[in-house]
């Protein structure tokens, strides 16, 4: 069974269309990369998926459930999160602090002024464990705003594991990052996500050919082709409308 299942999905915007009957499903486990060019409707897509804006018609269901009108916060206790393209994290509270927050949300533990979560051994003994997943036990009092851009990403990730989702929606997650860093970000999502679904976002291809077991195009509104990488790889009208213009 499908762990996300999105049905004649449509978005208009002030009569805009900018989706046109989307369908796609994703399995447990599975890593689905949306691919297309700009303008393509792939941000669009995943603000609908995450409950950023609904959709004019059609269906988003997760888990079996229809989520159209469930707000971002509710898909996430549900087990949907979200890492964006660009890094949201607390910069001047420490590594720590951040990847606990994402813990004590997924706990429903609201702040307390007399309360001192740091001295949970609990609570901080599940944040190490993320952070040695991550590869950032050694940075743990570091403020965020000190941490190189390629280790923002890996925080930002560890928040997100924090939540323990079912499915993440990866957007664009090696963006901005040097060769080196993409190559050990694409490594490290791999491994810390073997057993979570992922829907991913991604311009490198090299990144989207290493993680993705599907891959769907979408061109202008419109899912144009899905299946296996070497599928999609050999699909003329896949290199006509977008890989022959990016390897070009």
């Amino acid at each position: 069974m499908a762990i996300l299942r999105v049905s004649e999905l449509t978005k208009d915007f002030s009569g805009l269309r900018v989706l046109t009957g989307v369908d796609f499903e994703v399995g447990p486990q599975e890593k689905l990369a949306i691919i297309g060019p700009n303008g393509a409707g792939k941000t669009t897509l995943f603000n609908i998926v995450s409950g950023k804006f609904p959709p004019t018609s059609g269906q988003v269901r997760f888990k079996d459930e229809v989520i159209n009108s469930l707000p971002p916060h509710l898909r996430a206790r549900r087990g949907m999160a979200r890492s964006f393209q660009i890094t949201n994290l607390f910069q001047k509270l420490s590594v720590l602090e951040n990847v606990l927050s994402g813990v004590r949300s997924r706990l429903g533990l609201r702040h307390h002024m007399l309360r001192q979560p740091l001295r949970d051994r609990e609570l901080v003994a599940a944040c190490d464990a993320i952070l040695e997943k991550v590869g950032l036990s050694d940075l743990r009092e570091t403020p965020v705003q000190e941490l190189a851009y390629g280790q923002q990403r890996a925080l930002e990730l560890g928040v997100t594991l924090a939540l323990e989702p079912e499915l993440i929606l990866l957007d664009e997650p090696t963006a901005g990052m040097s060769r080196q860093e993409t190559e050990d970000a694409t490594a490290m999502i791999k491994r810390v996500t073997g057993h979570i679904a992922c829907v991913i976002i991604e311009h490198d291809m090299n990144v989207v050919f290493s993680l993705a077991d599907r891959i769907a195009v979408l061109h202008y509104g419109v899912i144009l082709a899905c299946g296996a990488p070497e599928d999609i790889r050999r699909d003329q009208r896949v290199k006509d409308a977008y890989l022959g213009e990016e390897e070009s």
